[in-house]
C-alpha cells in the first residue's frame, strides 16, 4: 500500500505500508477514500465548550448538569483550583450562526442558571455533533479507528475512551501479524469485536442526550422534576453508583460472543476483562504492563502447564489463592489466557495445558506474538 502524506508547509512524501489505520477524525479523509458508509444523523443543536477560571456553588470538583430547559449545560471540573470546563447546547436563532458566537452569546445560562461566576475564559469553540458509526471498520488493508468509525453525543464522556479501545484493539494484533505470529485474518476480528459496542454506544448517547434536550410539557415535568428527585436517590446506593462507574469507564465492556473468546471458568468467560483483584497492596493487573500473551492462574499451576509456559516463552503468573479471587468470580486452579489488551481470550477450569495448545492451533496465534 502505498501512502501519500502532506507535511509542513504543503511538502509532501510516499509511504509505502502493509497497512493504513485512519485515525483521522470524523471527517475522515481514509474513510471516504475506501467509500465505506458512514450512517446516522446531525443533532440540530450548535454544541459549544469553554474551558474557563470561574468561582461559584457549580466550581467545586464535582459534575453538576442544568436540564432546566431544553438545551443542555454541563460544567466538569479540571485540574486546578476554580478551572472548569463548561459544554452546553443552543438551539434557537444562535445555531444559525454558530460559526460567528462567541463566548458572551452563550453563557447567560452558565451565569444564571448555575451561579457561574466567570473570571476568565481560556478557550472558547462551537461544533456540530452527529451520530454515525461506519458500515464496516476494515476494508481490505485499511482501518478505522476512533471518531472516524464512529461519532455520538458528548453524553456520558465516551468519546475518548472508545477511541482509545479501538486503537488497543487493533495495536495488538497488528503486532502480532507484522511479526508473523497470526494470519491476516487475526485482524478481522477488530471489526468484530468493536463495531457492535460502537453501536450500542452511539444509541445509548443518542437516547440520553435525547431525554436531556426534549421539548413538550412531559419532558419538561419528567426532566425538571422527576430526573432531580429520582437520580439523586439512586445514586445514594453503591451498587448504582458501582454500576455506572463501571459502565462510564467500560470495564464492562466483554467480547464473548467475539471470535477470539473461548471457554469459562467460575463467573469468567472467555472474552471478558481480566476481573482486579486487590490484596495487600498488590494487584494482579500488574503483570499486565508488559502487554504480552500470559496465563495466570489462581491457586496452583500444574507441572504440566509450568513447563508448557517456560518452553513456549509464556510468561505464567500463579497467585495464591485467596477469598478475594473468588469473590470476582475466577475459579481456583483454573487456567486464564489472557491477551496482550487485557481481555481473557480462553477460560479453562481444568487447568491443563492441552487447551491452550487448542486454542493456539486453531486460531493460528504464535503467544509471543506482542513481544
Amino acid at each position: 500500500m502505498i501512502a501519500r502524506l502532506s507535511g509542513l508547509e504543503g511538502r509532501e512524501e510516499t509511504c509505502e505500508a502493509s497497512y493504513i489505520a485512519g485515525c483521522d477524525g470524523a471527517r475522515s479523509t481514509v474513510r471516504e477514500t475506501i467509500g465505506t458508509g458512514f450512517p446516522g444523523g446531525t443533532y440540530q443543536q450548535v454544541f459549544y465548550v469553554a474551558d474557563v477560571e470561574a468561582a461559584g456553588p457549580p466550581v467545586d470538583g464535582e459534575l453538576h448538569v442544568d436540564l432546566d430547559e431544553a438545551d443542555f449545560l454541563a460544567v466538569f471540573p479540571l485540574a486546578g483550583q476554580g478551572r472548569a470546563r463548561l459544554i452546553g447546547t443552543v438551539r434557537d436563532e444562535r445555531a444559525g450562526r454558530a460559526d460567528t458566537l462567541k463566548f458572551e452569546d452563550v453563557s447567560d445560562r452558565a451565569i444564571e442558571h448555575l451561579k457561574v461566576d466567570v473570571r476568565k475564559v481560556n478557550w472558547f469553540s462551537t461544533y456540530h455533533v452527529h451520530h454515525r458509526v461506519a458500515e464496516h471498520f476494515r476494508k481490505g488493508r485499511a482501518f478505522l479507528v476512533g471518531d472516524a468509525a464512529h461519532i455520538h453525543s458528548p453524553a456520558g464522556g465516551q468519546g475518548m475512551n472508545t477511541g482509545i479501545g479501538d486503537s488497543i484493539n487493533l495495536a495488538w494484533k497488528l503486532a502480532a501479524v507484522l511479526a508473523g505470529h497470526a494470519p491476516d485474518k487475526l485482524l478481522d476480528s477488530y471489526e468484530a469485536e468493536r463495531i457492535g459496542f460502537a453501536r450500542r454506544l452511539v444509541a445509548t448517547t443518542d437516547r440520553v442526550f435525547s431525554f436531556a434536550t426534549a421539548e413538550g410539557r412531559i419532558a419538561d415535568i419528567i426532566r425538571t422534576r422527576v430526573a432531580p428527585v429520582l437520580i439523586p436517590t439512586a445514586m445514594a446506593f453503591e451498587a448504582v453508583r458501582e454500576y455506572l462507574f463501571r459502565t462510564v469507564s467500560q470495564i464492562t465492556l466483554n467480547y464473548r460472543d467475539g471470535p477470539l473468546s473461548v471457554g469459562a471458568a467460575g463467573h469468567v468467560h472467555g472474552g471478558d476483562r481480566l476481573p482486579w483483584v486487590h490484596i495487600n497492596g498488590k494487584d494482579n493487573l500488574e503483570p499486565l504492563a508488559a502487554m504480552t500473551w500470559q496465563v495466570h492462574v489462581y491457586g496452583s499451576a500444574s507441572a504440566e502447564l509450568a513447563d508448557w509456559c517456560a518452553c513456549h516463552d509464556t510468561p505464567l503468573h500463579d497467585f495464591d489463592w485467596r477469598p478475594e479471587h473468588e469473590a470476582a468470580g475466577l475459579a481456583r486452579n483454573a487456567t486464564y489466557l489472557v491477551r496482550p489488551d487485557t481481555y481473557v481470550a480462553l477460560a479453562d477450569p481444568v487447568g491443563a495445558p492441552d487447551a491452550i495448545e487448542r486454542y493456539c492451533a486453531d486460531h493460528e496465534i504464535t503467544l509471543t506474538a506482542s513481544r
